[in-house]
């Protein structure tokens, strides 16, 4: 069956189901702010416990990279992601379950060739870019002589 292009956007077009764009976004909107609302809970603990603000808050952070690979590890955080779309998607959740997902789907590769050559596939030009942007910020901000 030959298609040109266009008559391969119009063939799949036709067959695509309507996507229920508010219902995604207010799940997405509803999960995203659980889980920000749980990182706030886990800092408010910890300021309870006696902890300084930004050691309450790296306290945060590490939890909720732990619980992400966690539940990413079980299983868990994939099911999540497909009920809640770009929800899951909240930086430091996403950026661990991005890291830990292709870690666990090659390991049968080996530790080396496998786990850790893919550990940062995806995570790999998040790094890259967000270091490359941080500098190129970092010396606008020196050349505008910002405090």
């Amino acid at each position: 069956m030959d298609m040109t292009p266009q008559e391969y956007q119009a063939y799949i077009k036709a067959r695509q189901r309507p996507s229920p764009l508010l219902k995604n976004m207010a799940l997405a909107f509803a999960v995203g702010g659980a889980i920000c609302m749980l990182g706030q809970l886990i800092t408010n603990g910890c300021l309870v416990l006696g902890l300084a603000e930004q050691d309450a808050a790296t306290a945060a952070s590490v939890s909720l990279v732990f619980l992400s690979a966690v539940l990413t590890a079980l299983g868990l955080y994939h099911r999540l992601a497909r009920f809640a779309g770009a929800g899951t998607l909240v930086p430091i959740t996403g950026f661990a379950n991005a890291v830990v997902s292709p870690a666990i789907d090659f390991r049968a590769e080996g530790l080396i060739t496998g786990t850790a050559v893919k550990m940062f596939s995806i995570a790999g030009p998040v790094i890259v870019y967000g270091t490359a942007a941080s500098v190129v910020y970092g010396v606008m901000l020196v050349l505008l002589g910002s405090r």
